[in-house]
């Protein structure tokens, strides 16, 4: 009976913490999100960049662009922003900087960076790599596609894009504007109330067989 308990206890803890661990790993990629972004319209993209490192805090962010006609950087007070250009005059990609004086991103926070661009291409997916870098010199890029399989360590942050002038998909996995930002808190929160009411379940299953064995 005590192996029984010890075992029913122990699988219902490993669920709940697979769960949990699936929450946090998520949430630390770099992502994007863009409610409403189409083929050949205009959209607002909101990436989401948190800090990783324990020891070191996100000081730069570059992401890449396809070659686009217009983007246009949100000001952001301690930031420098720059836009990439081709030979073409169209942008290629967006470089945001620290400045002095500013720490950058600390350990345990994220940070918001926002773009308005486009006309956005004909195309179902666009990809947007980028490239982190912290304090200490290391540098994190986010630039490996999904194929619809297993998702890759680094994922590229990308967007899903309506028809032309239709409806599209938010993001590949997160962050534009408070709405989206909420509901994907949201499913976070739902997920870790999932393992806890595991963890629960599995001390209230063990406490049940305790009594009963107790009774006979």
């Amino acid at each position: 009976m005590h192996n029984f308990i010890t075992r029913s206890t122990g699988t219902a803890a490993v669920a709940a913490g697979l769960v949990l661990a699936a929450c946090g790993s998520a949430a630390a990629h770099v992502t994007v999100d863009a409610p409403g972004a189409a083929q050949g319209k205009y959209t607002v993209a909101t990436f989401k960049v948190p800090t990783e490192s324990e020891t070191a805090a996100t000081t730069a962010l570059r992401v890449a662009v396809p070659n686009l006609k217009s983007v246009r950087t949100e000001p952001m007070p301690g930031w420098t922003a720059k836009v990439e250009r081709n030979d073409k005059g169209e942008a290629v990609a967006v470089a945001w900087t620290a400045d002095p004086g500013n720490p950058g991103v600390g350990p345990g926070q994220f940070q918001r960076f926002v773009l308005s661009l486009g006309p956005l291409p004909a195309q179902d997916t666009v990809n947007f790599p980028a490239t982190q870098t912290y304090s200490d010199g290391k540098v994190v890029a986010w630039d490996q596609p999904s194929t619809g399989g297993a998702e890759p360590e680094h994922p590229a942050p990308s967007i899903t894009l309506g028809a032309d002038g239709g409806d599209a998909g938010g993001d590949h996995r997160v962050a534009s504007g408070a709405t989206s930002v909420a509901e994907t808190d949201t499913v976070a929160r739902w997920l870790g109330g999932i393992g806890l009411a595991l963890g629960l379940f599995a001390a209230a299953l063990g406490l049940g067989l305790v009594f009963r064995s107790r009774r006979s």
